[in-house]
């Protein structure tokens, strides 16, 4: 069965200049497993494509249950010199959890 990220997990966002970290973490840790195994960094990359220009880099948190993906090249020069709509980058949480993996 596919689903979207959001029905299992929920995501956090950060910024620093022009890169984006997106915390994926999961609401129960069991299904930490299925994230590590289907979200990859091309996976995301990909997703984001249109928005991500530069290189997305997964790092693996399991003590903590969660994946921290670092997200380069997405806010067009960053808060402070950009007129984009979402400086900050926030919105990228919400656009990782449409993400569809198999459960």
């Amino acid at each position: 069965m596919r689903r979207k990220l959001a029905e299992i997990a929920h995501c956090r966002a950060g910024d620093k200049g022009d890169t984006v970290t997106l915390s994926l973490i999961p609401f129960r840790p069991e299904d930490y497993a299925l994230l590590v195994g289907q979200v990859t960094d091309e996976r995301v990359r990909a997703h984001l494509a249109g928005i991500v220009k530069g290189e997305v880099r997964r790092f693996e948190l399991p003590l903590i249950h969660a994946l921290q993906f670092v997200c380069e090249q997405a806010l067009d020069s960053g808060v402070t010199t950009s007129l984009a709509l979402d400086t900050h980058g926030k919105t990228l949480s919400y656009a990782l959890l449409e993400l569809e993996i198999e459960t």
